[in-house]
């Protein structure tokens, strides 16, 4: 199959956006990059959407120097496997724009941002944000594209989260989401957001919460980092072309240290309160008009896959339309683009059958 390349990343651009909370964003930019050709009919655009702490960089090799924050150059998209020419969101059918969301520290207006009242970093004063204000920016950058609805909503993880609050936000928009390795509800809520706040600022450099011109906070986020990838599947995936557990492990924390240099402790812990209030559970009428794709995995840490069987039965009660596979892999919460393979044929075939 041909290969993405020459990717450009982009920024929209818009001006006072209110959040739930009350408070406002003087400008808001979200990053995002493109691929396919938009068709004179503007009918055939699907919108990637991004896990917890990754990019809008979701396929295809970035141009030379074109990269973007947070994006290293040459880097192949985190779902690669998924999108692109001849692949399951046929870049040769369907126009594919992938967004950096809000509060991220890719490119879009996070709390490593800065604030134009000040001049300086949000840091620890950027407002709270929930998955209804990250969905909200989205849909004025697909405004701002002229597209007058969507052929899907694709994502992992969070973006699986995005992709279900995007069919609860705004029904009848998309014909389909496919979230994968994620829940229609958060399974933590926000007690993990007390450990993570206190892990940061256990960091010598935390400042109060502006070490921005305190030499960061890297340390840290470089060990959260390592945890994190272990957890994910990480390790089962270096297995299959690195025997050697050591050099394993070398090589994840080499990933987690360079992920360390560009991240933002701010952003973590921004998008976890937005991922600890999420849940559409009690909105499944309004999902009827959009049929769904929802992809697990058993060997995922993060979400409870016996949970999965009751959020589909409760939502085929409600009258949507949603097809469940659960993926035969050992790759844990990184099935979905690492074990792509095994659902791409799915994916495509699903896509095809939408009206």
């Amino acid at each position: 199959m041909a290969e993405l390349t020459g990717i450009e990343s982009r920024i929209f651009t818009a001006r006072d956006f209110a959040l739930e909370s009350g408070q406002s964003l003087p400008v808001l930019d979200l990053a995002y990059e493109t691929y396919g050709t938009l068709a004179p009919g503007r009918d055939n655009a699907i919108l990637a959407v991004h896990g917890y702490t990754s990019s809008h960089h979701a396929a295809g090799r970035n141009a030379p120097g074109k990269q973007g924050r947070g994006v290293a150059e040459g880097a192949v998209g985190w779902f690669d496997g998924l999108i692109g020419p001849g692949k399951a969101v046929d870049t040769d059918r369907y126009f594919v724009v992938s967004v950096n969301a809000l509060g991220s520290a890719h490119g879009s207006t996070g709390p490593n941002c800065n604030d134009p009242r000040t001049g300086k970093p949000y840091g620890p004063t950027f407002p709270d944000i929930t998955m209804r204000d990250i969905v909200a920016a989205e849909k004025l950058l697909v405004d701002s594209l002229g597209l007058p609805g969507l052929v899907a909503v694709i994502g992992p993880s969070m973006g699986g989260f995005q992709s279900f609050q995007w069919a609860a936000s705004y029904p009848g928009f998309m014909k389909a989401i496919v979230p994968s390795v994620t829940a229609p509800r958060s399974p933590a809520g926000l007690d993990r957001l007390t450990a993570l706040q206190a892990r940061l600022a256990s960091d010598p450099n935390w400042n109060g919460g502006w070490y921005y011109d305190n030499a960061g906070i890297a340390r840290t986020l470089e060990a959260l980092r390592f945890e994190t990838l272990m957890n994910y599947g990480q390790n089962e995936i270096l297995a299959e072309t690195m025997p050697d557990p050591k050099a394993r492990e070398a090589a994840i924390r080499a990933s987690a240290r360079a992920w360390a240099q560009i991240y933002d402790g701010h952003s973590m812990v921004v998008l976890r309160k937005a991922i600890g209030s999420f849940d559409i559970t009690g909105d499944y009428a309004r999902l009827r008009s959009t049929k769904v794709l929802y992809v697990q995995s058993p060997s995922d840490k993060l979400f409870d896959i016996a949970l999965s069987p009751g959020y589909v039965s409760d939502m085929r009660k409600a009258g949507v339309d949603v097809t469940y596979v659960e993926l035969p892999t050992n790759k844990g919460h990184m099935a979905s683009h690492a074990d792509a393979a095994l659902w791409a044929p799915i994916l495509g075939a699903f896509l095809k059958r939408l009206p």
